[in-house]
């Protein structure tokens, strides 16, 4: 075989140069592909651009993309220069090769090998270095507009009496100017000594001197600046021990000096910055002395001088200073502490009060009117009654509410403001035929919001007072299409030459054209091309169904939409929607955070806004999962549209300023307070993350008093949630209340808290929560005695669950025992009268019903318990004013004779054999048949209502008589009630296997 290397049994074989054909096809598939890297980056920001400009936003876009690319190109041409600079000075300097060591020949080769690509080979080094230092610093973007536009606190530190902006505005800037020195130095000195050990300024193993003098000199100086470097950064240590996190046994997560820091980390810091400026003249020294004895000594001291004065000392002030006599020492810094934490958070103001926790009035019975005094008491769950919502409202497979519902405050017909539980009827593509035009074109948005009262109940279901499609009750007309939520995470194309389903109309569907200007127009050509690159479908590029009038909706849930205008802002993790001008507006709520105020202790956003509701829930989501602050405010309060996703962000706390430094950044983003609607500012409330947030730091921080704080004996907890197998902490609720200093009842934010390692109740605190009333934002802490036997949460469902006189535990079994299901409702916790009134309404699902019904209601008051089917008769139990629990129905045979409507009796006959059937079927049991007897029981009391009702009216001039007979016709339809609620009581008693 021949040799293909040409050897001398072969003959050589040449490889021919591709042909001219196969180098054009190279050449054009080379152009293409770049052209098409180039069109999926210019894609991404077009899309950009075209979004912000579409939500008015545009000056956001501008302004974050040119502070990026600013600090891209300066601090990427200041590293590039750096390093390059020196890599130029180095071969500058390079000695020239006249005595040829053995060395030197093994490195000659290398210096020949890139002699040719030297320029090249400098220009690429450069600009990596260049590129890497230019992304790094174009994510610093916040940091730089924060300390350029920064507005000062008017407040300043205990320790170094700096204003508080230094700490939160300008030292993460400084620190990231030193880290960046820092990188070019030792960028350049390594890129330096290469250079100069390349061309023989360095030598490792000739005989000789190691270095030359100009090398010498050289690297000296790139050493001194290093060394100089850090002289800066011991400075700057020295206040950065007001923001300095550290563990302290005693609290834990601490922040701030402690009295080892002042007395022996601050003085060490500026003995050590002292000794680095002498170190470093010693090294800058060696342009005119060519020797390296003098600063490696300096050197040497320096790192000598850090390892004794500040580690060593520090150690030894804390092991026979502090320890000893820890308390009396550390008392004073722990004073700053909890003074800076509760000006961080918004705690200072705290009222904290104490409270018995038990009930003075012996006689309970005068107590039952007083409950309705107290409270407002809201027994609908908005986190169990979705799949009711769902059940009776969700009208067809294409709709959904989400899994937790909201509480808001709607006016009634009789113009009462109250409690409502409110959720959207959103859109939900699982239930629908899965094809482009159906998932991006049809089925484009939801319908109408659904409401529901707080208070009550019928037959186990909310008393809804807005419902159906079209909307129908109490909210009014207003525009119901929910293009914009928090289900809709897919992007539509609205208002082309395809029609939109809108509703169901009889047994077809009703459709629309989308008339809101929202999104960006497809009718160009490139605006096609983008978005087909951009969201990986070519369709959007030829598709028939886009023409004339097309607009692409995207970023369509209320979170990102508000994240989008407004990088700079944490979201809370609960949007929630309100009928505001006759349209359906998120309010979502906003928070501006820093890290950097001294003393403040610090938390973990995600930790501390975790509880029950947001174990493994998309929509009602821990707000910034690892984000580390110690300063919050809820700064802004932003809506968006549901229809046209128009965002708004208003400037809430017009003392915050953080928000005062990103409106300088941002200016004309933010409208200012007076902006708010009053119809808005009716449907404001208090944050529920920052309330998590602020009763995580309240377990601590209640306490006001250093000595106490240290002791650690008055440290609370957030309690586990027992009516949720997660493990998580309770969640909050809002509740319309009365705390004991208030005049009349409040729509609040309510927690609890026990004792750290106990169950008992410590505490119970509220926040006032309707925004523009005086109180908005105040804290109030009911405290209990150290010595309290007050059940908390966790004893309170322990005592339900076992209860055995009130038939609670063997109810719990019946249920269970079937294929039905038992579901704890919120359990509300009620001041009154010095105690505390515990509420929890328990639901029911299973059998045929495949969503919770309320069957009963726990109330626990002084220690007694009651289960009772629904509050009244529970609370009427609890204080002893109830008469028999199930009255007999009555017949109305007392009535006299002429006095009666014989339809009115016919009915009321039906009803008593109703309500007799039932109970026989119990007895079996046979639920069908008792079901059968409901219905009939329910259909004879309305036709009895209606009988009556036209008696009445016929009655005329005979007004006495028609008076008696409303009088009987209403007291027989309520007794008629009445014996149907008994035979619910029974049922649940027997274990209703239907869920009633």
């Amino acid at each position: 075989m021949p040799d293909r290397g040409g050897g001398p049994t072969g003959p050589r074989i040449r490889v021919g140069r591709p042909s001219r054909r196969a180098r054009t096809l190279l050449m054009t598939l080379g152009v293409l592909a770049v052209l098409a890297m180039a069109f999926t980056m210019f894609a991404g920001f077009w899309t950009d651009w075209l979004w912000y400009r579409s939500v008015h936003y545009s000056s956001v876009f501008t302004t974050t993309l040119t502070t990026k690319v600013g600090l891209f190109f300066v601090f990427g041409l200041l590293m590039a220069a750096a390093v390059g600079f020196n890599v130029w000075l180095a071969h500058r300097l390079r000695p020239p090769l006249s005595a040829m060591s053995l060395e030197q020949q093994n490195l000659d080769r290398y210096r020949m090998g890139i002699a040719p690509y030297r320029r090249w080979l400098l220009c690429g080094v450069t600009a990596l270095v260049g590129l890497v230092a230019g992304a790094s610093a174009a994510g610093q973007w916040r940091t730089w507009l924060m300390w350029v536009n920064g507005v000062p606190f008017h407040q300043t530190d205990p320790q170094f009496h700096l204003d508080i902006s230094f700490y939160a505005f300008d030292l993460p800037w400084y620190r990231f100017l030193l880290g960046f020195g820092f990188a070019a130095t030792v960028l350049s000195l390594i890129a330096a000594a290469l250079t100069h050990y390349l061309y023989g300024g360095l030598r490792v193993t000739s005989p000789g001197p190691r270095a030359t003098a100009a090398a010498t000199g050289h690297l000296s100086v790139l050493l001194g600046v290093f060394v100089a470097l850090k002289a800066v950064a011991y400075w700057l240590d020295r206040y950065g021990l007001a923001v300095k996190s550290s563990d302290f046994k005693a609290t834990g997560d601490w922040t701030g000096l402690r009295y080892v820091d002042a007395n022996a980390y601050l003085p060490a810091k500026t003995i050590l910055f002292c000794i680095a400026v002498i170190c470093a003249l010693l090294f800058f020294a060696t342009l005119w002395r060519r020797t390296w004895q003098l600063p490696v000594i300096g050197f040497g001291l320096m790192v000598l001088s850090a390892i004794l004065i500040g580690g060593l000392y520090p150690a030894l002030v804390q092991k026979f200073e502090v320890q000893p006599n820890e308390q009396a020492k550390e008392a004073p810094y722990v004073a700053k502490n909890i003074k800076a934490t509760r000006a961080a958070y918004g705690i200072d103001d705290t009222q904290v009060t104490g409270y018995d926790g038990t009930s003075t009035t012996k006689d309970k019975s005068s107590l039952r009117d007083d409950v309705g005094e107290a409270a407002s008491i809201r027994i609908l769950d908005p986190n169990i009654v979705s799949p009711t919502f769902q059940q009776n409202q969700q009208i067809r497979g294409y709709y959904a509410f989400p899994n937790n519902l909201d509480v808001d405050r709607y006016a009634g017909k009789d113009g009462k403001v109250q409690d409502t539980v409110v959720g959207l009827r959103e859109l939900n593509l699982d239930g629908v035929k899965k094809n482009w035009i159906n998932t991006h074109f049809r089925y484009t948005h939801g319908y109408g919001m659904v409401a529901a009262k707080g208070t009550e109940t019928s037959n186990g279901e909310p008393v809804f007072t807005e419902k159906d499609v079209p909307s129908t009750g109490d909210l009014g007309s207003y525009e119901p299409r929910v293009y914009y939520g928090e289900k809709t995470t897919t992007y539509s194309i609205v208002g082309g030459p395809q029609k939109e389903i809108d509703y169901p109309a009889g047994d077809g569907e009703a459709t629309t054209t989308y008339q809101g200007r929202s999104g960006v127009s497809l009718s160009s050509t490139l605006n096609r091309a983008a978005y087909a690159m951009a969201f990986g479908e070519p369709q959007i590029l030829y598709s028939g169904a886009i023409g004339d009038g097309s607009r692409i909706l995207y970023n369509r849930t209320p979170k990102e939409r508000v994240e989008a205008v407004a990088p700079w802002l944490t979201i809370d993790g609960d949007a929630y929607p309100a009928v505001v001008g006759h349209r359906i507006q998120w309010i979502v709520d906003a928070y501006t955070t820093t890290n950097g105020y001294p003393y403040a202790s610090r938390t973990t956003l995600g930790d501390t806004t975790a509880d029950s509701l947001t174990y493994n829930n998309d929509q009602r989501a821990v707000v910034a999962q690892q984000n580390r602050v110690n300063y919050i405010r809820n700064s802004v309060k932003a809506t968006v549209d549901a229809y046209t996703g128009e965002v708004k962000l208003y400037q809430w706390d017009t003392e915050d300023p953080v928000l005062k430094t990103w409106m300088k950044a941002f200016p004309d983003t933010v409208e200012p307070k007076t902006a708010i609607s009053a119809d808005l500012m009716a449907h404001l409330r208090y944050p529920q993350d920052l309330f998590k947030v602020q009763r995580e730091l309240l377990t601590r921080y209640h306490v006001t008093d250093a000595q106490t704080f240290l002791s650690g004996s008055e440290v609370w907890r957030v309690p586990v949630d027992p009516t949720n197998k997660s493990g998580n902490s309770v969640p909050p609720y809002y509740l319309t209340m009365k705390m004991p200093d208030q005049q009349a009842q409040a729509f609040s934010l309510t927690t609890t808290f026990t004792p750290n390692g106990r169950e008992a109740l410590s505490g119970f605190m509220a926040v006032d929560s309707q925004a523009g009333t005086p109180d908005y934002g105040k804290i109030r802490i009911l405290k209990l005695p150290a010595s309290t036997t007050v059940g908390g949460p966790k004893q309170v469902q322990s005592q339900f669950n076992s209860n055995s006189q009130q038939n609670i535990a063997e109810f719990v079994r019946l249920i269970r025992g079937g294929d039905s299901e038992i579901e704890y409702g919120n359990l509300l916790t009620i001041p009154l009268d010095g105690g505390l009134l515990y509420v929890e309404p328990v639901y029911v699902r299973g059998g045929q019903l495949k969503y919770p019904l309320m069957r009963k209601v726990l109330v626990s008051f002084g220690g007694s318990t009651a289960f009772e089917n629904t509050l009244g008769e529970a609370l009427d139990k609890i204080f002893g004013t109830s008469g028999a629990e199930n009255p007999p129905p009555d017949t109305g045979k007392e009535n006299p004779p002429g006095t009666a409507n014989p339809t009115v009796e016919q009915a009321l006959k039906d009803a008593q054999k109703a309500f007799d059937d039932g109970q026989k079927a119990l007895k079996v049991p046979d639920f069908k048949a008792y079901d059968e007897a409901q219905k009939r029981l329910q259909a004879a009391l309305q036709r009895a209502e209606k009988a009556q009702a036209e008696a009445d009216k016929a009655a005329g001039s005979n007004a006495k008589n028609g008076d008696k007979g409303g009088a009987k016709g209403g007291s027989a339809t309520g007794d008629g009630r009445a014996a149907g609620t008994s035979g619910a009581n029974n049922v649940d008693k027997s274990g209703d296997q239907n869920g009633g």
